[in-house]
């Protein structure tokens, strides 16, 4: 497997990967939220990212910006990953910068999330980033 490849598959995968997990007081079910939008087990539901911010977003605090801003870090980190495995010349420092940047706008929006009363935010995707970004990375020097 080519190293493009290789650093093109991890990168997929953390669209599968909740990148935050909020978890409530009480008997409420957790919700996560993903790359792709929120889902919410009771009732299921799924709300889009591209829903989310161009229907429910009125009245939201600044930091559910994070969320937007995490994805399009990701989004750019996968466009630097797939023109490298096309091109077959990347540099590993830009996809993991990438995602890097990523990781810490998730660990902004699991924060913002924790300050409300009865709920925690658990920042799964910003710990799956930096491994992620970590693999990247340490294939440049192989």
């Amino acid at each position: 497997m080519s190293r493009s490849r290789s650093s093109l598959l991890p990168l997929l995968a953390l669209l599968a990967v909740p990148w935050s997990v909020q978890t409530f007081a009480g008997t409420r079910p957790p919700g996560f939220v993903f790359a792709w939008g929120l889902l919410n087990v009771d009732p299921v539901s799924v709300t889009f990212l591209w829903d989310f911010l161009f229907r429910y977003t009125m009245g939201l605090p600044d930091y559910i910006l994070a969320w937007p801003l995490s994805v399009a870090c990701y989004g750019a980190a996968l466009a630097s990953a797939f023109a490298g495995h096309l091109l077959d010349r990347d540099d590993p420092r830009v996809t993991a910068g990438l995602l890097a940047a990523a990781g810490v706008a998730q660990l902004s929006l699991a924060r913002g999330f924790s300050f409300q009363p009865g709920r925690t935010a658990w920042p799964l995707g910003t710990l799956a980033c930096w491994l992620v970004a970590w693999w990247v990375y340490r294939q440049r020097g192989a």
